[in-house]
């Protein structure tokens, strides 16, 4: 398969592309931005416009095996024990090198794009094999932005986004070692700072009582505009909330929502799941 380089059309993320994508799981902007600034500081393409990516040698070694895995090692590619070599400033060079070896394991064994979704991943991410995911990451930075959801849904770590939890989050997107380089609280700060700025205006085409989206699961503590389209379809039905619609699940919208469920003869627990969301179409 030719690569050009692993150049492709290298299209930027457009302001509607935070706010459109975390919509699909409840989330706003804010949310996403901090896993963008973290992952791959808020950029998903290098100068050369290809796909940030990370070539990771021990996870080489366990996509290969026996006269293969031999080769890689014996050419300083693959090695058991992350850590056992520092990285360079430039993956791509290892990465040729190791196609020329196994082109489809060495694909699995790099982590791409803003979310560096490892290759390994690319079903979750919603792609049908690793040459799939990465023609799709050298096309579009939407592409990048949607695996980062798909990643997030399939390890159930869209709760964890939702109610703001950074430590499980960074534990199951980083691994076991996430505290070593802070990246829950470079998460969290993050999050507080895209929190202080204002968001792109977004408008989906879904309202109160044309419910269309996804039905995610959203509750106390969950945030963005999924759970401003609830909070709209609670006051259009007559129940109000005293400060207004704000996009936060909090003590009002659970409240109203627990009265809502009851009125329509659904388990009352605050929560919003697919039969709440079924009941309000």
């Amino acid at each position: 398969m030719e690569w050009n380089g692993f150049v492709g059309a290298a299209t930027r993320l457009a302001d509607i592309d935070l706010p459109r994508v975390g919509y699909t799981i409840g989330v706003g902007e804010d949310e996403v931005h901090a896993i963008l600034d973290v992952e791959a500081a808020g950029s998903g393409f290098d100068r050369a416009g290809r796909p940030k990516m990370l070539f990771e040698p021990h996870v080489f070694y366990r996509n290969l095996s026996s006269a293969k895995r031999a080769e890689a090692v014996g050419q300083g590619l693959a090695y058991k024990v992350w850590g056992t070599q520092p990285y360079p400033a430039d993956s791509y060079p290892r990465l040729e090198k190791a196609r020329a070896i196994d082109e489809t394991a060495a694909l699995r064994s790099a982590s791409w794009g803003l979310g560096q979704i490892l290759g390994e991943n690319f079903a979750a991410g919603g792609f049908d094999s690793p040459q799939d995911m990465v023609r799709g990451f050298m096309d579009a930075e939407a592409r990048h932005l949607e695996a980062i959801v798909g990643f997030l849904v399939a390890n159930k770590l869209d709760d964890d986004l939702r109610a703001h939890a950074w430590a499980p989050l960074a534990r199951g997107y980083n691994g076991p070692g996430y505290a070593k380089n802070g990246y829950d609280t470079k998460l969290a700060a993050a999050f507080a700072k895209w929190a202080r700025i204002p968001d792109t205006p977004f408008f989906p085409s879904a309202g109160p009582g044309s419910i269309t989206l996804p039905r995610t699961r959203i509750g106390r503590g969950s945030r963005g505009p999924l759970v401003t389209l609830w909070q709209n379809t609670l006051v259009a039905g007559g129940y109000p909330l005293p400060s207004g619609v704000d996009g936060a699940f909090g003590a009002e919208t659970e409240a109203a929502t627990k009265k809502w469920q009851a009125a329509h003869k659904l388990l009352a627990d605050g929560v919003v799941g697919p039969k709440t969301w079924a009941a309000a179409t």
